[in-house]
């Protein structure tokens, strides 16, 4: 669990950090650089959950050595399926990464949306329903071992 108080904004009690797979921490099925060691260092506090529909069936492989939660979705309805997920785990106390139009409703909903954009592009839809953009998922996993970058970004 984390704990990120934002002035003026909220406080986020942090359990759960869900990430679609590619387009977020994969481009063209490939882990990024650098995500894997991030992700286990810090699943020590948090749990992270993949959630994809394996578009290039390579998300097993990538996430083997990774502590992560994989959760397999069908190709249809994706985005309601992902939304479904959030809401099971508790929506106040989970992050959504996302860059996709599948990924706009779990965005949109959860404690922190953060939108990405990065080789992949990102929806326009799930960029308005973020809190936060940023450029790469490391960037975004950053937030969690400096919360400041946080506050200075969200406070009002």
């Amino acid at each position: 669990m984390m704990t990120i108080d934002i002035p003026g904004y909220k406080k986020l009690e942090i359990q759960h950090v869900v990430c679609d797979y590619n387009g977020t921490i994969a481009v063209d099925g490939k882990m990024i650089d650098g995500v894997c060691e991030m992700i286990n260092d810090l699943s020590k506090d948090l749990d992270f959950h993949v959630i994809t529909a394996d578009t290039f069936g390579s998300v097993e492989r990538e996430l083997k050595n990774i502590r992560c939660k994989l959760v397999k979705i069908s190709i249809r309805n994706q985005a309601v399926a992902k939304l479904e997920y959030v809401l099971n785990l508790g929506k106040d106390k989970t992050i959504c990464i996302g860059n996709g139009n599948n990924d706009r409703l779990m965005v949109r909903e959860a404690a922190l949306g953060i939108a990405l954009l990065q080789e992949e592009g990102t929806c326009i839809e799930t960029l308005l329903a973020s809190d936060v953009v940023c450029k790469s998922a490391i960037d975004a996993f950053g937030y969690f071992k400096e919360p400041k970058r946080l506050i200075a970004t969200l406070r009002s």
